[in-house]
């Protein structure tokens, strides 16, 4: 099979993929005692190193066809193949080690340590204390959790957004090149969804991995997703597209209705925050003398200055004025700190910009160090260009069907079905 595999904002071209390609071949999921299955002879391509997106109404089958990628759920009829191999018929413990799984909440085991969740899988498969020590840290640092301060918590000393963050640190512990993830956002407030959200996308961008994720959320989908698969009853496939083509072009009423009103507003998520010109800042440290600071940002011609931790974070962005009232730079964060992250939306950093008097917005980037800063003007900038460009870009989408077969394994006949 060959079939065209774009590149969203969340992929590099130059970046190696270290995810692997997924299949669902016409696979089936039939329950004792109901008349219709629950999911319906689904053939399915995910492609390697990219995010896609399962949505549809309640109880479509979306979590049942995620389940039984790493065969949670066996299904009834069909072949799920991972990069070259049929996973279908090996040991579902064995596959499972092989792929990462993410649910709300984090499912981590409360009796144990941050550190100890996410050793879990590495201590299954043989890994020596210092490895998966390293390990754990460097997860940690991915996740924009300092190890030093979480690896000995338990689950209970966390917020709800810290232990999602700690979740998906399990998930990618033994470095596996698929990650599912079941509503993993859901559990969590808005603000917090968004900065999960942001962070996953930033990860993405890092590792390149195959993610596959369930939400009931659209604009979630459109946000996350580089494909976006819309399911009716049955896990139906109703359409199976680029978040820019579903947005322009939806295949029925079903997918209109699903999308539902304001289109247009979700064509902001479509484009990153790293995707636009940034502006520069005067950046400062906490105890810098406020006087010299002031005199920098005067010399440059700027409204504020960004004052940064040691670890390159923002944590204020005083005025001219208020530079002026202050002796030294303080070191305690501005809880309201208009701040954006480089993977975020358009259409989340106009919401940030929404409570700036500086009419911008501070963007960050990994490990949420401090990079520029975004403004109204760019903003609406880069909608018009990316309205004028979005209607020119056609991507050959990858298989999506409820009927038929495709050959996946070299020499295998058309329609070979494994039994489950």
């Amino acid at each position: 099979m060959s079939r065209t595999d774009p590149t969203r904002a969340s992929s590099s071209p130059s970046q190696e993929v270290s995810g692997r390609g997924i299949t669902l071949d016409q696979v089936t999921k039939r329950y004792p005692g109901q008349a219709k299955p629950a999911v319906d002879g689904i053939t399915l391509e995910i492609p390697a190193g990219k995010i896609v997106m399962l949505v549809g109404p309640s109880g479509c089958g979306k979590t049942t066809t995620l389940k039984m990628i790493n065969r949670l759920i066996e299904p009834t009829e069909g072949r799920i193949v991972l990069g070259d191999d049929d996973v279908t018929a090996i040991d579902g413990d064995e596959l499972r080690r092989r792929i990462g799984y993410v649910i709300q909440a984090g499912g981590l085991f409360p009796h144990m340590s941050v550190a100890a969740n996410i050793a879990i899988v590495p201590k299954m498969l043989g890994w020596s204390k210092e490895r998966i020590a390293a390990r754990v840290d460097e997860l940690l640092e991915l996740v924009s959790l300092n190890p030093a301060t979480y690896r000995d918590r338990y689950p209970r000393e966390l917020s709800g957004g810290q232990q999602q963050r700690v979740g998906v640190a399990r998930a990618l512990a033994a470095d596996p090149p698929v990650l599912l993830m079941d509503e993993p956002f859901g559990a969590v407030d808005p603000i917090t969804r968004q900065r999960l959200q942001d962070e996953l996308i930033n990860i993405q961008h890092e590792l390149q991995k195959t993610i596959v994720i369930v939400t009931h959320d659209f604009d979630e989908a459109v946000k996350l997703g580089d494909w976006i698969v819309i399911f009716s009853e049955g896990a139906r496939i109703v359409q199976y597209d680029t978040p820019e083509r579903i947005l322009a072009e939806p295949a029925n009423e079903f997918v209109e209705n699903f999308i539902g009103s304001g289109a247009g507003l979700k064509q902001l998520t479509l484009t990153r925050v790293r995707d636009v010109d940034l502006a520069e800042a005067v950046v400062a440290r906490s105890g810098e003398d406020a006087a010299e600071v002031l005199s920098r940002v005067e010399a440059a011609g700027h409204g504020h200055a960004v004052v940064v931790d040691d670890r390159e974070r923002p944590v204020s962005w005083p005025s001219r004025r208020q530079l002026g009232r202050l002796g030294v730079l303080g070191s305690t964060p501005d809880v309201d700190l208009p701040v954006i992250g480089s993977g975020a939306t358009l259409n989340d950093a106009l919401d940030t910009m929404l409570v700036s008097s500086a009419g911008a917005a501070l963007v960050t980037g990994r490990r949420d160090a401090f990079i520029g800063v975004i403004t109204v003007e760019v903003v609406m900038e880069a909608i018009t260009r990316a309205r004028a460009s979005a209607a020119e870009v056609q991507h050959d989408a990858p298989v999506g069907t409820n009927t038929g077969s495709i050959d996946l394994v070299p020499g295998a006949p058309a329609g070979d079905e494994g039994a489950a």
